[in-house]
Order: structure tokens, then C-alpha cells, then sequence
């Protein structure tokens, strides 16, 4: 859905009526009599109102209609990606343009190559200098970076575009070495891409396609004078693309300030409330919540279950791995590598139920996820969205389910009622047949489960974990004052230039 707003504009980035980005001529703004239009007072509530001055150009069904490299196209093809989904139908003709463009579609929408596709067509064939990116995509958590960073390799590899990228728990200096290489793409958060910059290895002063992902998240956890600080390093006349799930007033602000006659477009006016979805509220008892979630997770196939703290997730991941159910748990407290690797272990399924905090609300995608349970309920609608939409992405289906407390009851309807949900609601018990029906529920094996290094796992770690650990036994051997062993004793007599 576009929507064409017709107001002053306040953005200190404003053009002149004639020039318009990418060759557009800007137009006067289109009257359409209040057809098709809504009053002020019946617009979403969460739904930012940009300034927009300039008609969209019209959507394609098909990638050939853009204007791509021929390079582009090619790797859409090979990945067999071959029609675009509908904010990638509406934005891409826009973005390739060089407007500035805010889109708001449901997480899993397509949202990534929605934006990525355009910042690489654009960036194509020009070199970035060593320390200075050609465009940035700005994310708010390092599950998000990398899988922004895995969905775009591909294509950037296409085009011969270096891409970088830039998060929190992983070696700073291994990330400011491919900046100062050269990056022309760098996908970051903010607070890494800060250090970089506050340590000289890297400037923005070159950017000019700026991409904030999930800007609503960002502005939540407390990015937001850090992406403002960024944002205004940036070139004024760059082109700035802001996409997220939810659009709420407090990115208002972002729009306003950086964004310049943008494109709008919303997949989902609805708040992102997905149809292919199920949205089930179980009504449990505090004494047999611990079991209805166990029988849940003991379902075939693969789930994520959402808690609120650290400690509760290691917590339920230790009583369902001692109950036989191949679990494991994901949360900030985790060190970057361990998050990683669990995470490909349960895309791989060596891993069936993910336990986890909000961090794996955003940013995973898993194909045939269809089970997605709030065992503690999200604190608002814009996490239950999030949380939701690891399930039924792409246009696959799903389900999510919220084990509800009594006393928990009016808040759910209050929350649902913001989100634009109607769930079906339903009292469960542990071992009933309708849990079962519902969430395909079953009784755990009761085996309790060790979990191994997969084999492909092995591969990859088993030349460097095997020279890692001959080279601690023989400094343990040192450091204990045990004798070398006489063959290493006789190549330290023979080496060339040895004195002894």
C-alpha cells in the first residue's frame, strides 16, 4: 500500500520542486479528493508520517523489469529467486532511482533484498578506498548483521563488491582490517561501528546509500543517539532507505530528520499481523505450565520458545535436555561464537527446540519453523510480532502460541488488541488431546540427552582444534618442567643458526 502524504516539509535535507533524485522531475503532489485516503484520526497510530511530495513509481511482477546489471540478475536466478515479493515489487522501481524510500512490512516480508538490491545496483563498479564504505546498513543486533550479511554475499559476490561486517563480541581488530582493505558495502551495528570510527578505522564521509533495518528495534534498546551521531556523519545528498516491521512514532523523528520526499510503502498496514499465521492463546495453570511447555517442545519438528531472562532459559533448556528433547539456549549472555553455533545447529537440526531471550526475536530466519511458543508473554505487540515472525516467513505458514497465567489474562486481550490480532483462545492441560491437536504436543522420551559436535561441525573445527591442542599439552609440558621430547630436542639442535 503507498501512500502519498501531502504536508510541509521539515527535513533539512528538503530539494528545490525541480530536483527531483535519479533524473525525476518532482511534481506537484497528487489530489485525489480524499478518495482512497483516510482522516488524520483514522491512520494507524503506529504508523510514522513522512513527508512526500513526489508520485512512486508504479510496482513490477518481475525482476527484468528493473533496471539491474545483467550480473544482478543472473544471481537472482541462480538462487532461484524469481519473483519479487510485493515490498520489493512496490520499493525496488523507487530505490534503483535513488529516492529515499520507508517501507514497513512484516519481519520475513523480503524486506532485506526489499533494500540490499538496490544499495548493490547502485554501488556496482565503483571501488571504495581503504577506511572509507560506499553505503552502510545499519541493523540493532548481530544475529540481524549476519543474516543480512548472508542473504546479500551472494549478489555482492555478483558484482565483485567487498562487503564488511561490523558487530559487538567478535575481534575488532579482524574487522577493522577488512575495513582498512576496503569495503564498499559495511553491514553494522551501532555501537561496534562507534569504536571503529572513535578508533580511526573507519569514516562515512564517502557513504551514499544509507540503510537502517528495523529502526524501531534500534530506537528501543537505546541506539538512537548513536544512529543519530552516525547518520550525521553520512553525506547530506546520500540516499537514505529506512525499512522495519513496525513504524511507531518514536521513528518519527528519524524520518523527518534524514529522509527526503521518501517513497512509502507499507506490505502490511494491519501492524504486520501475517494471514498465512495461527495465533493461539492456551489458557495454562502456574502448576502445569512446566509440563504443557515440555510436551509442547517434544513435538516433531523444530520450535523456538521464548522466556524473559537468561536464567529461566538455561534453566528450561537444562530440565528439557534431561527430559530427552534436543534443546539449546540462546541469549545475550552467550558469547558471540556460542550464539553462532547454536544457531547453525539448529538450522541444521542437530538442535530441535531453540530456548531463547528476545535476541532471536529478530534477525534469524529458519526455513520450516512452523512453531513459535511464548512461553512467558511478550511485554508488548511489537515483540509478540517480532517474536512471531521467525514462523511464516516467505510465505510460508505457522503457528504462534502464548501460554497465558489467570492473572495474565487482560493484559494478552489489551496486547493482542494493539497488535490487530484475533487469536483463538483455549484452556489446556498437560497430556490432553487438544494440546496435542493444537501444538502437536506429545510425552518426552524421559531419556536424557547429550548433545555432540555435529560431524559437519567437525570438519570445520577438527585441523585447527587438533594443532590448537598439541600446541597447549606441549606448553603445559614446558610450563610443568617436563622434558622435551627427543625429537624436538633434535630439531633444536639442527636449526640453522641455533647457537646451542
Amino acid at each position: 500500500m503507498n501512500r502519498t502524504v501531502r504536508s510541509k516539509d521539515r527535513s533539512p535535507r528538503a530539494r528545490s520542486a525541480g530536483s527531483g533524485r535519479g533524473g525525476h522531475r518532482s511534481q506537484p503532489a497528487h489530489r485525489s479528493g480524499g478518495k482512497g485516503r483516510r482522516p488524520a484520526a483514522a491512520r494507524p497510530a503506529e504508523f510514522a508520517l513522512p513527508v512526500t511530495h513526489t508520485p512512486a513509481l508504479p510496482p513490477v511482477d518481475t525482476f527484468a523489469e528493473l533496471a539491474m546489471p545483467p550480473a544482478l540478475l543472473a544471481a537472482l536466478t541462480a538462487q532461484g529467486v524469481t519473483v519479487p515479493f510485493p515490498i520489493q515489487a512496490a520499493t525496488l522501481p523507487n530505490s534503483l532511482a535513488g529516492r529515499d524510500v520507508l517501507g514497513r512490512g512484516r519481519t520475513g516480508s523480503g524486506k532485506t533484498l526489499a533494500f540490499g538490491l538496490a544499495l548493490l545496483a547502485r554501488t556496482a563498479g565503483r571501488r571504495a578506498e581503504s577506511r572509507r564504505p560506499l553505503a552502510l546498513i545499519l541493523v540493532p543486533t548481530r544475529e540481524l548483521a549476519q543474516q543480512v550479511t548472508d542473504a546479500l554475499t551472494p549478489y555482492a559476490r555478483s558484482l565483485s563488491l567487498r562487503l564488511a561486517t561490523v558487530v559487538g563480541g567478535m575481534s575488532i581488530g579482524r574487522q577493522a582490517g577488512a575495513l582498512r582493505a576496503g569495503a564498499e558495502v559495511v553491514v553494522a551495528t551501532p555501537g561496534r561501528l562507534k569504536d571503529l570510527i572513535e578508533r580511526g578505522d573507519c569514516r562515512l564521509d564517502q557513504v551514499g546509500i544509507t540503510v537502517l533495518d528495523e529502526a524501531d528495534q534500534m530506537a528501543d534498546m537505546g541506539f538512537m543517539p548513536q544512529v543519530t551521531a552516525l547518520l550525521d556523519q553520512v553525506g547530506p545528498d546520500g540516499q537514505r532507505m529506512l525499512f522495519s516491521a513496525t513504524l511507531d512514532r518514536n521513528v518519527d523523528r528519524l524520518v523527518r530528520r534524514y529522509l527526503s520526499d521518501p517513497v512509502v510503502h507499507s506490505v502490511d498496514p494491519s501492524a504486520g499481523a501475517v494471514t498465512t499465521m495461527e495465533h493461539h492463546l492456551l489458557f495454562v495453570h502456574g502448576a502445569d505450565k512446566y509440563a504443557t511447555t515440555t510436551e509442547i517442545a517434544a513435538r516433531e519438528g523444530r520450535s523456538i520458545l521464548f522466556l524473559d531472562t537468561k536464567h529461566a532459559v538455561d534453566q528450561l533448556t537444562r530440565h528439557l535436555l534431561n527430559s530427552g528433547v534436543r534443546a539449546a539456549a540462546l541469549h545475550g549472555g552467550k558469547s558471540q561464537p556460542q550464539r553462532t553455533r547454536t544457531l547453525d545447529r539448529f538450522k541444521t537440526g542437530h538442535v530441535t527446540v531453540l530456548v531463547a531471550t528476545n535476541v532471536a526475536a529478530r534477525g534469524i530466519h529458519v526455513d520450516n519453523l512452523d512453531l513459535v511458543v511464548n512461553v512467558d508473554p511478550p511485554g508488548d505487540h511489537k515483540d509478540y510480532l517480532h517474536r512471531g515472525g521467525r514462523t511464516a516467513r516467505a510465505g510460508e505458514s505457522g503457528s504462534v502460541v502464548t501460554l497465558v497465567l489467570p492473572n495474565q489474562r487482560r493484559e494478552m486481550d489489551r496486547l493482542m488488541a494493539d497488535a490487530g490480532i484475533t487469536p483463538q483462545s483455549t484452556r489446556v492441560r498437560s497430556g490432553e488431546a487438544e494440546l496435542s491437536r493444537i501444538t502437536g504436543a506429545r510425552a518426552p522420551s524421559g531419556i536424557p540427552v547429550t548433545l555432540t559436535t555435529p560431524p559437519a561441525e567437525q570438519d570445520r573445527r577438527g585441523g585447527s582444534a587438533s594443532r590448537g591442542s598439541r600446541g597447549r599439552s606441549a606448553r603445559a609440558r614446558r610450563s610443568a618442567g617436563a622434558p622435551r621430547s627427543a625429537a624436538a630436542t633434535s630439531r633444536r639442535r639442527t636449526t640453522p643458526g641455533s647457537s646451542a
